[in-house]
Parts: structure tokens; C-alpha cells; sequence
């Protein structure tokens, strides 16, 4: 993978292209889009200093995702609540949880 990095390095891709392709291992490719965002300066500045310089796309990415790709967040709890066992787990869990606020001053 580094020699390939390497390579893209010495061979850049030409400027009217706008689709990166990254792979992640030998059988999955991500596809990535650039964009251009227009922002307020001083929000600009707080994610260059909050996040660093090269981290900011990967942090708003992060942001969005949850918001714009809800079907992986309903599927991954539907998962989590077929696993009986693990909820079964979980509700002991919290009644064991609701004795303590028993013995709490008032």
C-alpha cells in the first residue's frame, strides 16, 4: 500500500478530475467526492484550530454521516435488540442500577 501512495505521489491525477478512489483492502473501494464548501472565516479558523490542518474533511464526514446514512444506525439497533441474551443482560443490568438510587440521601 505505501508503494502505491508513493506512486500516486510522482504520478498526480489531472485537475478536471474530481473522483478519488481509495482502497481499503483488496476487495472493498471507497469511493470519495470532492466538494468545495463556503464557510464563515472565523468557523474556519476554530475547526483549523480544534482539528488540525488535512483532518478537517474526515471531521465533518464524520458530523454528517450519522444524519444523511440513518438506515446503518436503525439497522445496527435492530441487530443489538434480536440479541435476547444481550438485552436480557442489559436489563438486569438496570434494575441492578435502580437499588442504588434507593439508598441515596435526599
Amino acid at each position: 500500500m505505501e508503494a502505491f501512495a508513493d506512486w500516486r505521489r510522482r504520478h498526480p491525477l489531472p485537475k478536471s478530475l474530481c473522483i478519488m478512489h481509495t482502497a481499503t483492502d483488496e476487495s472493498v473501494i471507497d469511493m470519495q467526492r470532492r466538494m468545495t464548501i463556503t464557510m464563515d472565516e472565523e468557523v474556519y479558523e476554530g475547526l483549523l484550530r480544534v482539528v488540525g490542518r488535512r483532518k478537517i474533511s474526515a471531521f465533518l464526514e464524520k458530523l454528517a454521516r450519522p444524519h444523511v446514512l440513518g438506515g446503518e444506525l436503525a439497522a445496527g439497533y435492530a441487530a443489538m435488540a434480536a440479541d435476547t441474551q444481550r438485552e436480557a443482560d442489559a436489563l438486569a443490568w438496570s434494575e441492578a442500577l435502580i437499588g442504588d438510587v434507593d439508598h441515596a440521601p435526599r
